[in-house]
């Protein structure tokens, strides 16, 4: 008998390569990019269709900042385009639009954006889309805790009280389940400061595969590849396993 695929409840993608896939085609990196938002169509559609209940991007790190002030303005118009354009179409199938990171850097019209957008989703039961925008796990895991400081100065949480799964619900996604899987594309091998506490037990995978090329048939083969993982998330593996 054949066993039945499992299908990773969160899974996270660290989506590079834009900039090389434009250099191949002769254009500007700006360019790579609006391809690699078709390719975050695909890949959303698909997530949904298979029953990934957590899909997070990494759409813009905190280090993007240090990128040519063209391409940085690039990246924020095509948020902008991307909130416009995609937010109805999200809505309309059941996604839940959840935007992580520090959003007060941007400028005014595209943090009401990404307030209206958030709001207009937050009560869709399907997909879950978590869009990291100047996000890093650093930065992440530092706002949580300056939060716990701040509860412990205010008498409303004891030293005590402070637990691995406190500290957790601080963090951005602190009520999503853990990452299960990491794909990152473009060939390269590092986490890049990505969702560095939650990712404590994902399993990860990297392909060569520049971002726009990456549809919906590879990212079968990575999950097909999570399916061969033995995950003991530290312990001994045991006979009987779920996702």
């Amino acid at each position: 008998m054949t066993q039945e695929r499992c299908i990773p409840s969160h899974v996270a993608i660290i989506m590079d390569g834009n900039g090389r896939w434009a250099k191949k085609q002769n254009q500007l990196r700006a360019f790579g990019h609006r391809a690699g938002l078709k390719a975050v169509r695909k890949i959303v559609s698909y997530a949904a269709t298979i029953g990934i209940k957590v899909l997070t991007l990494y759409a813009f790190s905190s280090e993007n900042w240090k990128r040519s002030s063209n391409e940085v303005s690039s990246l924020l118009s095509l948020f902008i385009y991307a909130l416009n354009r995609e937010t109805k179409s999200l809505h309309k199938n059941n996604i839940r639009l959840n935007i992580i990171g520090d959003i007060s850097r941007f400028n005014e019209q595209l943090q009401t954006m990404i307030v209206n957008a958030e709001a207009l989703t937050k009560n869709n039961s399907g997909l879950v889309l978590n869009i990291a925008a100047n996000y890093g796990g650093r930065w992440d895991i530092l706002q949580s805790a300056r939060n716990i400081a701040i509860q412990v100065k205010h008498g409303e949480l004891m030293i005590d009280d402070i637990t691995e799964e406190r500290l957790g619900l601080e963090m951005s996604m602190g009520d999503f389940p853990d990452v299960d899987l990491v794909i990152r594309t473009g060939g390269e091998y590092r986490i890049s400061n990505f969702l560095l506490w939650q990712i404590a037990y994902a399993e990860l995978y990297f392909t060569d595969t520049l971002w726009p090329d990456f549809d919906q048939v590879l990212f079968d083969q990575a999950i097909s590849d999570f399916n061969t993982r033995d995950r003991r998330f530290g312990g001994i593996l045991v006979e009987e396993q779920s996702c």
